[in-house]
């Protein structure tokens, strides 16, 4: 029977029959006879002893096991029960278990004092004392304060409403998640949270906000271990100093400042109760909206509090609920909306250079103490607002005050909005004011501003230069020239030094005027080819406001050059000191270049010498109590028309240098509220004295150490005879002729004709700069 079972077998009963049919003649002898396997087993359980009924089954089960057709008895419902009991077991027990430990391992929880908490860091003026503005980061206007300070009637109340527990428990409770759920399944609107206060910590101060399984259940573990941790204390502290309490307000300092306008240790028991009940659902509970949900919840806390035995029942029934300011009446952060902005940004900027990042200036509490001189900075924004109040409204304008001892930035005006643009960053031409450099570039030359130079007009590539109005002193100094600011003279002088529009260019990078300015391409001062041409002697091109407010500053150093910063001292909430930019002795961190003579005293001190006559002359603008003062002013051309759309005054006493701008935001023809043109001499110098006396007063008026300039000498006709005046160089309109020439005389290089100009071009129609 069993060789018949076999013999009739098919050829998919053969484990190795291949795709083509083969099938393996000796498959019957090589694999184990089932059959005979089956029987074998049915005698053993028909021999096996035990009671009648067993054996009988037994029987039947070998009996069934010796048929071919043999199927396991299917499981009764007891042995399902188990194994299904036994897989929730493992699934729902044993690996939460093990991951749970895993977790708990693995999890480092930092002491109290090490964790970084996001607070406002403070920018102050150089007083230390002036709030400029703040930092505010994402989460908060955090001002932590010890647990000391909050009143006991406070600190139930807060735990009356969140966690009645919180000094016994584990750091989780399983019965609040019960509770939790039940509540919201009845629709109870005063039901507490379903977290510990623990757990609401940790969720705030370590993991993120989103509702999964995986960060609840690392809520749980982190809140186990810090509560073997931390003491019940350390944990209260940390979380009343980080939860959200509603208008803007993160923690329980900023919640009593924005809710009842006064510190911490004066909030009252309702007035405690009120911060405790906003917690749960600030804006669902905001007073302005909500005022009945916030008075339901509040009555919530004191029952609490009745229930926690820390209030008796008689004095939360006279308990009165607590008068709460009104929105618009919380008093306002000190923030970066007007132009302290721009004080700002600078100041970001520079911590960033120095090395601090984004953690640091959002955790560390800082107290930023910059440059900014409080006098300075007031006349700075009360002269612009004052003289433009009346003004057109599409007038713009900008002020820097640069200490020219150190390179400090004293005052920073770039515009009202500080969260637009900064004009005092703004890459624009200078006009006039740009002579000075090419006075510079003279001397380092061997040229003196004694010099005469013809004044007349003249025609560079077919364009002609000319002096506002016709203006012309025949042949004057160079110092009289820059005076009357003279196009014609300082173009002139340009022609005819050597390499005469790079060395202007090159004198003004000694000054400070960056090799790279931001918004401009390649190098500054230059055409894109790298070679600049004569109109940069009349301020063709773009410079910054705080660039002039720096180069001149150099020479009001005597020539040394200091990079110009805003970041004084920098400092954390605990004391740490970041950055200090003061006396070698107490340096910290970063710190800025040298100062570098850059420019020969002698050259800087003459050249100061020539600007001293210039305020008084220009429309009356001395400084009060008599200060010295050099300055120059300058206007630039709207494109080929007769319009002015720059208007300029910069100039310095030994002590401060101060640049002022005034134009419009898009270019176009500048008119004062009478309708007429602004120049230099007009609008931005009566800014420019208003601010320099507004920084100056009290201070002692200081003299420039400078020599006086001797009288000026016309250098005569070539073929005189005469020798040039000492100490000056190779003149190429008057010729040493008593010997020999010595050498060719210098290159003049006269560079291709410009383009032609669209509006807001200074060339071509060069006839521009203003009148002093």
């Amino acid at each position: 029977m069993a060789s018949q079972r076999g013999r009739g077998r098919s050829d998919g009963d053969v484990p190795y029959t291949s795709i083509a049919g083969f099938r393996d003649p000796l498959a019957s002898e090589q694999q184990p006879r089932k059959g005979a396997a089956r029987r074998a087993q049915a005698a053993r359980l028909a021999a096996t002893d035990g009671p009648a009924d067993k054996g009988a089954a037994r029987r039947e089960q070998a009996a069934r096991l010796g048929t071919e057709n043999f199927e396991r008895p299917p499981r009764t419902r007891g042995q399902r029960i188990r194994r299904l009991l036994l897989a929730l077991f493992l699934i729902f027990v044993c690996v939460p278990a093990l991951l749970f430990a895993a977790v708990y391992w693995s999890s480092e929880i930092p002491e109290p004092a090490e964790v970084a908490v996001e607070q406002p860091a403070t920018v102050l003026a150089a007083d230390g004392t002036t709030v400029l503005t703040k930092f505010i980061p994402p989460q908060g206007n955090r001002i932590p304060i010890p647990l000391t300070e909050v009143p006991y009637p406070v600190r139930d109340a807060v735990l009356a409403a969140e966690d009645r527990t919180f000094y016994t428990n584990a750091g989780y409770s399983t019965s609040g998640f019960v509770r939790a759920a039940r509540d919201n399944l009845s629709g109870q609107d005063n039901a507490g949270g379903g977290s510990t206060i623990t757990q609401q910590y940790v969720k705030n101060a370590f993991l993120s906000s989103e509702r999964t399984v995986t960060r609840k259940m690392r809520e749980l573990i982190i809140a186990a271990k810090m509560a073997r941790q931390w003491s019940k204390d350390e944990i209260l502290s940390a979380y009343l100093n980080t939860i959200y309490y509603g208008r803007g307000a993160y923690g329980i300092a900023a919640a009593a400042k924005a809710y009842f306008d006064k510190p911490v240790p004066e909030l009252t028991l309702a007035e405690g109760a009120v911060l405790a009940a906003v917690i749960r659902s600030p804006s669902a509970l905001d007073p302005e909206n909500h005022l009945d949900q916030l008075r339901a919840r509040w009555q919530y806390v004191l029952n609490g509090m009745v229930e926690m035995n820390v209030l008796a029942p008689g004095d939360r029934d006279a308990t009165p609920f607590p008068p709460i300011i009104a929105l618009d009446d919380v008093p306002a952060e000190v923030v970066a909306l007007g132009p302290e902005g721009h004080i700002r940004t600078q100041v970001l900027r520079e911590l960033r250079a120095a090395g601090l990042d984004d953690a640091d200036i959002n955790t560390g509490a800082l107290q930023i103490t910059t440059t900014i001189d409080p006098a300075a900075q007031a006349g700075a924004v009360d002269s612009v607002r004052a003289r433009l109040s009346w003004q057109p409204p599409e007038l713009r304008s900008a002020v820097v005050s640069i200490d020219p001892r150190s390179g400090a930035v004293r005052a920073y005006y770039g515009g009202e909005d500080g969260t637009g643009f900064d004009f005092a960053q703004a890459p624009l031409q200078t006009g006039s004011a740009f002579k000075v450099f090419a006075l510079v570039a003279a001397q380092l030359q061997g040229i003196p501003v004694t010099r005469a130079m013809d004044s007349s007009p003249i025609t560079d590539r077919g364009t002609e230069i000319t002096n506002v109005e016709g203006d012309s002193c025949g042949r004057c100094s160079l110092a009289e020239a820059l005076k009357r600011s003279l196009n014609t003279s300082f173009y002139r002088l340009t022609m005819t030094m050597a390499d005469g529009p790079r060395s202007v260019a090159e004198a003004a990078h000694l000054a400070g005027i960056p090799e790279h300015i931001p918004g401009v391409d390649g190098v500054s001062l230059t055409e894109p080819d790298g070679y600049p041409l004569n109109g940069i002697v009349l301020g063709q091109y773009l410079v910054r406001p705080i660039d002039m407010a720096s180069a001149y500053a150099t020479l009001a150093a005597s020539g040394v050059y200091h990079q110009p910063y805003f970041v004084q001292k920098v400092s954390t909430g605990d004391g740490r000191v970041l950055l200090d930019r003061g006396g070698p002795e107490s340096r910290v961190g970063r710190q800025l270049a040298e100062p570098e003579q850059r420019i020969t005293a002698a050259v800087a001190d003459t050249t100061t010498s020539t600007m001293l006559p210039i305020a008084n002359y220009s429309n009356g603008h001395g400084l009060a109590d008599g200060r010295q003062s050099a300055s120059k002013t300058g206007t630039t051309q709207f494109g080929e028309t007769k319009h002015n759309k720059d208007a300029w005054m910069v100039g310095y006493t030994p002590s401060l240098s101060t640049a002022v701008w005034v134009g419009t935001e898009n270019p176009q023809p500048l008119r004062n509220g009478r309708g007429g043109a602004i120049w230099g001499s007009g609008l931005p110098a009566d800014i420019w004295k208003q601010t320099m006396d507004s920084a100056l007063a009290g201070t002692p008026v200081e003299q420039f150490e400078v020599p006086p300039l001797s009288s000026p000498q016309l250098v005569p006709s070539p073929g005189t005879g005469t020798a040039p005046p000492p100490g000056g160089g190779f003149d190429i309109f008057g010729p040493p002729t008593s010997s020999p020439r010595p050498a060719p005389p210098p290159l003049i290089i006269i560079p291709p004709a410009p383009t032609p100009g669209v509006p807001g071009e200074l060339f071509p129609g060069l006839g521009g700069a203003g009148p002093p």
